[in-house]
């Protein structure tokens, strides 16, 4: 009883300093909110907007069926208007706080005057108050949304001239300079060489690659690695990783089922695209209607690398369980393609007009289904066939040996079957589109025809022609406000950590502000001027200085600006789940460098396939790889929808269910013990000690290289002695138990060298795997 009374007093205290701490950091966000200044001039779009869209537009937006008391805030026409209940009173007078109904109900005593309405547990801050009264009384005017605007190049602001390289660095210096912050210094070589390498190939630069990076001195040394990398058959590989997430590729159709796919010559022509430096209008026009273009060559007819491209839109789920209602699935993969459209390309949550119009951003119902009928035109079922009776549902294409040996030489074919991959292709009569009833497939309401959602930017039929290949022209028009930033903006998270617009996804009205709005417009009209040239890009960016600034974190930094949104510092972060393997593989010497092909299933736990599968079909069990298979990229490691690879879930991969833009990144446990116990992380360190030990040179030469090789800069004096000790320690240990050194050097199944001093080598053995495990291993520093 005494135990119990004691550890009710503990949970008690827990709470009370639970509250406290949450009470405190309330207290301090809420403070802060309150002291902040009111900017001169309240601007709609940054200042007024972000706070409608999130207490407002719920009951009072884009959405009809849910519009509360006829009143829409989210237009000027309807913010403006007489009110339906007093036709003598608005919702906002320009001018005039104290007759806008707005503002009287934001500020109102009489809990049921007040707005939001208490119940909706939703409430503005005293300097939102403030904001909104400013705003009107400065005319409340209205402007499109931010990212509903064409960007245009402004001219570049002034900065430090002996710290900028290109633009870039002076919109950025301009916008830290405003907050009070000031550039890092330039990171070292080692650091900067292992950032960019990890950066744009997905590689730890070699031990070779480190010593001739610190010995040239001359002022280009920098660039000469860029460009090296840049012409590297990996960098294809890095650029594509990110797009297989966006594409939601896989290696099985998902459902219960969840049979086999081979959707792989896909991949290798996304590899194959970023590797030849396809533009980016190239690389969209070519996916979303490659089947509908004329051939480059003047045959008018399509090539066939034209239409693998197009498997971008196939790369959704499909079943093939029986019993299912076709027509349900078919609309279910329109459905997909649409979603996948908006969210991609567009960076707009079109899923949420599915079933009615959209909450915050103005893309009503019809808008989602007169989108949905560019996709609706392909002459598909909902079941084509049960488990392994297709591998490529149609309409699909047969790649065999002779077209690899000429058309689609990068397609890395290993036997002499044909493969089939799904592809689009349209119907030679349009299917008639309608706007579902709640989403409901059978539930038709009125006819659409194709469109897009106007305030976006108009689509015209007569202008851009019907169907997918005039949406492609609609997406590449020089007006559209969307297609180069929403790219733009997404490749900036990979080389910063972070997006300009932080929400990779959304770029609608719950969308987080751009951090330097200028600068992301800059860089868009530039991309597109300069003929959508990735590399280009990607090379601007690795080239500025600020990328090349150290991580150091300093407590100015993190009073002012703890997240890095204004880049006075480089950002560190984890690399990503397939850069963790073949991290690993790499600098241990047993990555298999081949580019493209099946996906090849490696070391996993057993029973996981097994007690998730219907039992039918060749996936019912995992038979894993052998040989130089094993050693592949992460890139190319078996994705089963229903059970991922379970290593690379851990470091936050994507299941790759549906489009995913923008992963989460988690720090858990289970990462560390990955990283300690992953059979292919051991058989790395397994490997690169029996390497080093069969070479000549003393073991401290040995273990500096180690240290080299893992963590890709040179130790320190305290570093190495740290080492040396860790390394006897565990070999003296290792001598009195050669039994255990001998099991630890059998691990794993690439080839084992003959060894003598077992024991020493499997103290190198476990001294690498310390080094592994080390948080700056993995870390893009």
């Amino acid at each position: 009883m005494k135990t119990l009374t004691v550890k009710i007093k503990y949970l008690f205290l827990l709470c009370l300093i639970t509250v406290g701490i949450a009470s405190v950091v309330w207290n301090c966000t809420s403070a802060s909110a309150e002291t902040s200044a009111i900017p001169d001039e309240v601007d709609y779009n940054f200042h007024i907007r972000p706070i409608l869209s999130d207490r407002c537009f719920k009951c009072h937006g884009p959405d009809a069926k849910t519009r509360e008391a006829n009143l829409r805030l989210d237009t000027p026409e309807g913010a403006y208007a007489a009110l339906k209940d007093n036709p003598k009173a608005h919702a906002i007078v320009a001018g005039n706080p104290d007759l806008s109904e707005v503002f009287l109900r934001i500020t109102a005593k009489d809990s049921s005057q007040l707005m939001p309405p208490v119940e909706s547990n939703l409430k503005l801050t005293r300097h939102e108050i403030d904001l909104i009264e400013k705003w009107i009384k400065q005319g409340a005017k209205y402007k499109e949304h931010w990212a509903f605007i064409a960007p245009r190049k402004t001219t570049v602001p002034k900065a430090d001239e002996d710290w900028v390289v290109n633009e870039i660095d002076n919109f950025v210096y301009d916008k830290m300079r405003e907050k009070g912050l000031k550039p890092n210094d330039e990171a070292d070589k080692e650091q900067l060489l292992k950032r960019v390498s990890l950066d744009l190939t997905g590689l730890p630069p070699s031990v070779d690659l480190q010593d001739r990076f610190l010995k040239d001195t001359s002022p280009n040394a920098y660039e000469k690695i860029v460009d090296e990398l840049l012409k590297s058959k990996h960098y294809g590989e890095k650029m594509a990783t990110y797009w297989l997430d966006v594409a939601r590729y896989a290696d099985s159709h998902g459902y219960q089922d969840d049979g086999l796919r081979t959707m792989w010559p896909w991949r290798d022509w996304v590899i194959h695209a970023f590797n030849e430096n396809y533009p980016y209008s190239k690389f969209l026009s070519w996916q979303l209607a490659g089947d509908l273009l004329p051939n480059p060559d003047g045959s008018g007819k399509p090539s066939k690398e034209m239409l693998l491209a197009t498997g971008f839109n196939r790369n959704h789920k499909i079943t093939q369980e029986g019993g299912v209602i076709d027509e349900e699935y078919r609309i279910e993969y329109v459905t997909d393609r649409t979603n996948t459209f908006g969210k991609s390309f567009l960076a707009l949550t079109f899923e949420c007009a599915k079933c009615h119009d959209h909450k915050y951003d103005p893309i009503s119902q019809k808008d989602y289904y007169r989108t949905f009928a560019f996709f609706n035109q392909v002459p598909e079922k909902g079941l084509f066939g049960t488990i392994d009776a297709s591998f490529a549902d149609p309409p699909n294409m047969a790649i065999t040996d002779a077209d690899v040996k000429s058309l689609l030489k990068f397609i890395n074919k290993k036997d002499t079957a044909k493969v089939m991959v799904m592809v689009m292709k349209d119907t030679t009569k349009t299917r008639t589109t309608y706007v579902l009833n709640r989403g409901n497939y059978d539930s038709h309401g009125d006819s659409v025809t194709f469109g897009l959602p106007q305030r976006v930017m108009p689509y015209d039929t007569v202008k851009y022609g019907r169907g997918r290949l005039g949406l492609t022209k609609w997406m590449l028009d020089p007006k559209n406000p969307l297609t180069a930033r929403v790219y733009v903006n997404r490749l900036w998270a990979q080389f910063f950590g972070r997006g300009i617009v932080k929400t990779l996804g959304d770029f609608g009205m719950q969308s987080e502000l751009p951090s330097h709005p200028e600068l992301l417009d800059w860089l868009a009209v530039d991309f597109r001027e300069k003929g959508w040239n990735v590399k280009r890009l990607v090379k601007k960016m690795v080239m500025s200085a600020t990328y090349r600034q150290a991580s150091v974190v300093t407590k100015k930094h993190l009073n002012t600006d703890p997240e890095n949104i204004y880049l006075a510092r480089s950002s560190r972060i984890r690399i990503p789940a397939e850069n963790v393997r073949d991290y690993v593989l790499s600098s241990s010497g047993i990555l298999n460098e081949e580019i493209g092909g099946p996906s090849i299933k490696p070391y996993q736990p057993k029973g996981l396939w097994e007690v998730a599968t219907s039992g039918r079909g060749t996936l019912s069990r995992y038979v894993q790889d052998h040989e130089s298979d094993l050693y592949r990229r992460g890139m190319y490691v078996f994705i089963k929808r229903t059970v991922p690879p379970p290593a690379m879930l851990i470091f936050d991969a994507s299941n790759r269910d549906q489009c995913e833009v923008q992963r989460v990144r988690t720090n858990t446990p289970l990462q560390a013990l990955v990283m300690m116990n992953d059979p292919q992380m051991i058989e790395g360190s397994r490997v690169m000690a029996e390497k080093l030990s069969i070479e000549s040179g003393n073991y401290d030469t040995k273990l500096e290289k180690a240290f080299r090789k893992v963590l890709c800069r040179k130790p320190t004096e305290k570093e190495m002695t740290i080492v040396k000790q860790y390394f006897a320690q565990e070999s003296g240990l290792l001598k009195k138990d050669i039994k255990r050194a001998e099991r630890l050097l059998n691990i794993g199944e690439y080839t084992h060298e003959a060894v003598k001093d077992k024991a020493s080598a499997a103290a190198l053995m476990q001294t690498i795997q310390m080094l592994y495990n080390m948080e700056e291993a993995i870390t893009r520093i």
